[in-house]
């Protein structure tokens, strides 16, 4: 019988404390092609990494990560298949650079125009991906999952070397734009050029564009400012760019309470960001103005004209995407409906016409 009793009593011990034998630290190599100077990357520094850790301390385990940045493993659009090789366990996926893989994520980009409230294309977006499977089906058919951490950029404006008043200050100049954005100078008389953040000072200092559409948040640390005075308010919208994504096979093999807490550093990560954001917007303009910038609103016919002027970009998207199995029209209807019962008023229904 005391042989008995103390078993029963060592297996009582051994059950009450599988936290303390079963505890785990972890590691991840995080990859994002932008520098960390821009709000994407440091949102996993500021918010992501220690959320994470905190949600796992009650459970024991740790995470280590490991933040490669600025190009370092993955350059600007190859995050995802970065993070689908292996070669990086997470990683800040850009959709806006990564079009043929990350389609249906690029709704935004082919709707200008709709809203200039930050938060609420990122908020919106975020909760399409939570709630619509077909969101996130084109990670998952790369190897990826969607966390969350919606990477959404303010209203995008015009930065360009000469003032502008009017579409016909556009004509024959060389404009450059990220990705699908491309296409919203279409109509204006300038002539689209393909760009991204990390070469637009250097290429307006040395006469490749005459201007770049960009947002201020961005333009501010990229001092956009001093090669790029006249900055023009034209409310072309706020963007969904991306989102903090991981490699499919290595988080499902993590245990649930880790997943989990990824998924709680992921949710940190978009209110660390929406809030950063939206005080960096009005920074950045003061900033610049005190800099010497020229800051002014495009005259709502400038706007109108310019939304009116284009092809409807998104049809053509959608009705592309429908071609290849994929719900471009869904989507397109399911995202200008929701913003629309968010409140947005957007200058063209894209999806109605």
């Amino acid at each position: 019988m005391k042989i008995t009793t103390t078993l029963g009593i060592a297996a009582l011990i051994s059950a009450a404390v599988p936290a303390a034998t079963m505890a785990e630290n972890f590691s991840a190599t995080v990859v994002a092609g932008h520098p960390p100077v821009f709000r994407w990357v440091r949102m996993l520094d500021e918010a992501f990494y220690p959320a994470t850790n905190d949600a796992l301390s009650e459970h024991g385990h740790s995470v280590a990560f490991d933040g490669q940045y600025g190009g370092t493993i993955a350059a600007v659009g190859d995050e995802l298949e970065t993070v689908e090789s292996g070669l990086a366990e997470i990683g800040v996926c850009s959709s806006l650079f990564d079009p043929s893989k990350l389609a249906i994520q690029n709704v935004t980009y082919y709707t200008p125009f709709v809203s200039s409230d930050a938060r609420m294309v990122g908020e919106k977006m975020n909760q399409l991906h939570n709630d619509d499977p077909r969101m996130q089906q084109a990670y998952l058919d790369n190897g990826n999952t969607y966390l969350g951490g919606p990477v959404v950029v303010d209203d995008y404006l015009l930065m360009t070397n000469f003032p502008v008043q009017s579409l016909a200050d556009l004509e024959g100049r060389k404009i450059a734009a990220p990705g699908a954005a491309v296409n919203w100078l279409e109509g204006t008389g300038a002539v689209g050029v393909s760009g991204n953040l990390t070469t637009y000072y250097n290429e307006m200092q040395t006469g490749v564009y005459d201007g770049v559409i960009v947002f201020a948040s961005a333009a501010l640390p990229s001092k956009l400012y001093e090669v790029a005075p006249y900055v023009t308010r034209a409310g072309l919208g706020a963007q969904f760019a991306g989102g903090i994504c991981a490699n499919t096979d290595w988080f499902e093999g993590l245990p649930a309470e880790v997943q989990d807490a990824m998924r709680k550093g992921a949710d940190a990560a978009r209110a660390w960001y929406l809030d950063d954001l939206e005080a960096a917007i009005e920074k950045s303009f003061a900033v610049m103005a005190d800099a010497g910038a020229t800051i002014t609103d495009a005259p709502e016919e400038m706007r109108q004209a310019w939304a009116d002027g284009m092809n409807n970009v998104a049809a053509t998207w959608a009705a592309d995407l429908d071609g290849r199995g994929q719900p471009g029209t869904e989507i397109l209807n399911v995202y200008m409906n929701a913003m629309r019962d968010a409140g947005a008023t957007p200058l063209r229904d894209w999806d109605k016409e």
